[in-house]
């Protein structure tokens, strides 16, 4: 009697995703199961680079991993599309048409069954009903908003070094609501990138003159969801850099010329960007009867099975995973999705073997946050220390380094990405600093 073949079908190619993919496709791919990912885009970034490509010290296409090549390689098939709807009583996922640039239809709607369906669409960012957010402001959730911001930054500044006028004060002022992680790296690394473009022959801009960086919190202190002391180191070195820090702010409304605060306050600037926090994509919300969060959030129990369907899972940002004191969700961060999915590659095995499921247990290593080229600090736990221990500088730099190079040997593994690593170290002397267009 012929075996079965099981349908997997896991949604979202972000990091999580495509590891997961990847591990299923290498362990069960050949014989044992079809697995499918289906994605918006046709190509893949490790989300925590997105700053950098904002700054342009990134080039996003050099970086990118297409998935139809990585599906070959890793025994999974790609589908490219973005899931907009879902059918549990005939096990269905509802895919929407993709379209051109010109709004031409490239491929039709289609629907995927499966067996087994995990939901990783990652998360996108959350305006909380601001007027003018949306207007206004450039959200960091994808490659593409990356480069339109780093495409305006440019023009700006191209502009700037052109006028026969000296550049007017404000004419050059990022404004940059919410300091979590994407904003203050963000703000450091422009920092670093625009001084570049003064010295590629852009004269008449002068970095700590033409350009300002400011930040808007609403809470007491930059990066409240890290410790206290890594807050205060951080605070410290953009004060260095000269970046203004608004806390204790409350963005209400969003203008072509700058933000308002809840106190009435009003805070000037050129171009402005949205970081202030995140949730789940609307679609999921009450998806076919699943339970959710406020946030969108599919809840899910601690073997990151949906709280009303067995047959489907999700993790990362779009799940809602309490922590087993129950005091808040797992947060949502990539060493989390990189642990849910490396867990999610074994219960998956086990589950055709109809052996129990492990249970997800959140292990915070510790939170790292780049502050420019050279500078990068954090704190590292482990049972090793039996806490904390702050690092700062090089130590700091090479392990915020390193997390990029484990998400590329979980995809890749060591013998590839040993070879890139090389071949991007000595391409170095031969690349611009700054993509500069």
């Amino acid at each position: 009697m012929e075996r079965q073949v099981h349908e997997i079908v896991i949604v979202g190619g972000g990091a999580g995703g495509l590891e997961l993919a990847t591990r299923l496709g290498d362990k069960i791919g050949k014989k044992r199961a079809n697995i499918t990912l289906i994605d918006a885009s046709p190509s893949h970034l490790w989300k925590p680079l997105l700053y950098e490509v904002a700054a342009g010290s990134l080039d996003s296409y050099a970086e990118r991993l297409e998935y139809l090549a990585q599906g070959h390689w890793h025994h999974f098939t790609f589908r490219l599309g973005r899931m907009d709807g879902l059918d549990r009583k005939r096990q269905e996922v509802s895919v929407a048409p993709t379209l051109d640039e010109s709004g031409i239809e490239i491929i039709p709607r289609r629907s995927f069954r499966y067996d087994t369906l995990i939901i990783a669409v990652g998360s996108v960012g959350n305006d909380f009903g601001v007027p003018g957010v949306k207007e206004h402001c450039i959200m960091l959730d994808t490659p593409e908003q990356a480069r339109e911001f780093h495409r305006r930054h440019i023009n700006a500044c191209l502009r700037a070094n052109t006028q026969t006028e000296a550049v007017a004060p404000g004419q050059l002022t990022v404004g940059i609501v919410g300091a979590g992680a994407t904003g203050v790296e963000l703000a450091a690394e422009l920092h670093d990138t625009t001084r570049e473009l003064s010295y590629y022959g852009m004269d008449h801009i002068e970095p700590e003159k033409s350009l300002k960086l400011l930040i808007v919190e609403a809470s007491d202190r930059i990066l409240p969801g890290l410790p206290p002391r890594l807050s205060a180191a951080a605070a410290e070195r953009l004060a260095e850099l000269g970046v203004e820090m608004h806390t204790g702010e409350r963005i209400v409304e969003v203008r072509a010329d700058g933000m308002l605060t809840a106190d009435g306050k009003f805070i000037p600037a050129s171009m402005m960007v949205w970081s202030a926090g995140i949730k789940a994509p609307d679609f999921l919300k009450d998806i076919d009867g699943l339970e959710t969060s406020r946030n969108n959030q599919l809840v899910v129990r601690p073997t990151l099975q949906t709280t009303r369907d067995d047959n489907i899972f999700a993790f990362g940002d779009c799940a809602a995973c309490a922590m087993p004191d129950g005091k808040g969700f797992v947060p949502p961060r990539a060493q989390a999705a990189h642990q849910q999915a490396s867990m999610l590659a074994k219960s998956i095995c086990r589950r055709f073997r109809g052996k129990s499921l492990p249970e997800y247990v959140y292990r915070d290593y510790g939170s790292l946050i780049a502050l420019g080229r050279f500078s990068t600090v954090g704190n590292l736990m482990g049972a090793l220390t039996g806490g904390s221990i702050m690092i700062e500088g090089v130590m700091a730099r090479f392990v915020y380094w390193s997390l990029h190079k484990m998400h590329q040997i979980a995809l890749h593994g060591w013998f590839k990405t040993s070879l890139t690593t090389y071949a991007h170290f000595i391409s170095t002397p031969t690349r611009a600093r700054i993509k500069l267009h």
